[in-house]
C-alpha cells in the first residue's frame, strides 16, 4: 500500500482511503473482540454495528485510522456509514456494564471529535470527508469535505444532491458523485452529467483513453471553464431557484461575474456583472435572458465542446432576450 501511496503522491496527488467506520465483518480478526459490543447485527451483510459508547471501541477505531496514516502516508479517509450509530429497541442501555456513555448520539460525537483531534496531531491538513446522508452543519465539527449520495450516470440526482449539500454546507468543500457515462452517448448527453455538478467539486470516472474525441473536448473545455470560475462557483453567493421543481435554475455571483445554469427551460434573470456566462444545462438548443440594461457587450455563444458558434457584440436593454444556444452550450457576456 505504502508504494501505491507514494506513486500517487508523484503524481501530485493527495491520497484518501475509505472506511466502513461502524461495521465489524463477522469474518474478521476484530470480531472474537467486539461481537459482545454491539448495536445490533446486519447479517445481511454479515457485520454488526459497533457500540461507539463503549471506550475501547472508540480506541480501536482510532488508532486503526492513526496507524493507517502513519505507515502509509496517507492524506486523509473517507469516513463512511456513521449514520449507522443509531440506537434501537434491542440494544443495551446506560453507562454500565463498560460503557462509559449512555447516548449513542453522544458517544459518535465523542467518536469522531477524537478521530480528528488525533489525526491532525499527525497531519494538521488531514482531509476527512463524509457522504450524504449525514452531511449538515454539524458534521462540519468533524470533516472538511462532504459528498453528494451514491448516484452513478444519474446526472438529475447529482445535481439535486450537490445543491442540497452546498445550501447547507457553509464554505464545507462539496463534491458531486463520480461522473461516468456510456461512450456512445452524444456528446451533449455526456456534458449534462459534469454540467449538473458544476457549482460542486467535479469527480471524473470514466476511462479517458475510451473515450471518443467530442467526448474529450467536452471534457476539457468543461473542466477549463470549472477551474478559471471556480472562484465564483464555489465561494460565490449560491442561489437556487424553485426545490419543488429540482432546482431548475442555479446561479452563483461574485463581485465580477455571475455564473447561472438553466437545467430547465425557464427565464434567467441576469445581474450586473463584468463577466456573466449563462450555461445551456439541457438538451433544448435556446435560452431566455432576463436583463437589467446592460448596454453593448461583447456576446459568445459556444458549443458543448468550447468552439464558437457566434461572437458579436449587441445591445443587451432592460428586458427578456431569447437567443439560440447549443445543447449543453453556454453564452459569454463580458465588456
Amino acid at each position: 500500500m505504502r508504494g501505491f501511496v507514494d506513486r500517487v503522491h508523484g503524481a501530485g496527488l493527495k491520497f484518501l482511503l475509505w472506511y466502513s467506520v461502524p461495521f465489524v465483518g463477522e469474518k474478521s480478526a476484530a470480531w472474537a473482540r467486539f461481537s459482545g459490543k454491539l448495536l445490533r447485527r446486519i447479517p445481511g451483510l454479515g457485520c454488526g454495528v459497533i457500540d461507539p459508547r463503549y471506550p475501547d471501541a472508540r480506541e480501536y477505531l482510532i488508532q486503526t485510522y492513526e496507524r493507517a496514516m502513519r505507515d502509509w502516508d496517507l492524506d486523509g479517509f473517507k469516513l463512511d456509514f456513521v449514520d449507522n450509530f443509531v440506537p434501537n429497541a434491542e440494544m443495551p442501555v446506560g453507562a454500565v456494564d463498560g460503557r462509559d456513555i449512555a447516548s449513542v448520539s453522544a458517544a459518535a460525537d465523542v467518536l469522531l471529535a477524537s478521530v480528528l483531534q488525533r489525526l491532525r496531531a499527525i497531519k494538521p491538513d488531514v482531509l476527512i470527508e463524509f457522504r450524504q446522508s449525514y452531511t449538515g452543519p454539524l458534521m462540519r465539527r468533524y470533516g472538511n469535505l462532504f459528498r453528494a449520495g451514491d448516484c452513478p450516470a444519474d446526472h438529475v440526482r447529482n445535481r439535486l444532491a450537490t445543491v442540497d449539500v452546498r445550501l447547507l454546507a457553509g464554505d464545507t468543500a462539496v463534491h458531486g458523485d463520480m461522473l461516468m457515462w456510456h461512450v456512445d452517448e452524444p456528446v451533449e448527453s455526456a456534458a449534462l452529467q459534469l454540467l449538473a455538478v458544476l457549482f460542486a467539486v467535479p469527480q471524473i470516472s470514466v476511462m479517458l483513453e475510451h473515450l471518443p474525441e467530442s467526448h474529450r473536448a467536452m471534457l476539457a473545455h468543461w473542466l477549463s471553464f470549472w477551474r478559471a470560475h471556480r472562484a465564483c462557483l464555489l465561494d460565490g453567493e449560491l442561489r437556487a431557484q424553485s426545490p419543488e421543481l429540482n432546482y431548475p435554475l442555479v446561479t452563483a455571483t461574485s463581485a465580477d461575474e455571475q455564473i447561472a445554469a438553466a437545467y430547465a427551460d425557464t427565464v434567467v434573470p441576469l445581474a450586473d456583472r463584468a463577466f456573466i456566462a449563462v450555461v445551456n444545462a439541457t438538451r433544448g438548443t435556446r435560452l431566455v435572458i432576463e436583463t437589467p440594461d446592460l448596454g453593448e457587450r461583447r456576446v459568445r455563444v459556444s458549443d458543448c465542446q468550447g468552439r464558437v458558434v457566434s461572437d458579436a457584440r449587441m445591445r443587451l436593454g432592460a428586458g427578456v432576450h431569447r437567443m439560440d444556444v447549443p445543447a449543453a452550450g453556454s453564452i459569454a457576456i463580458d465588456r
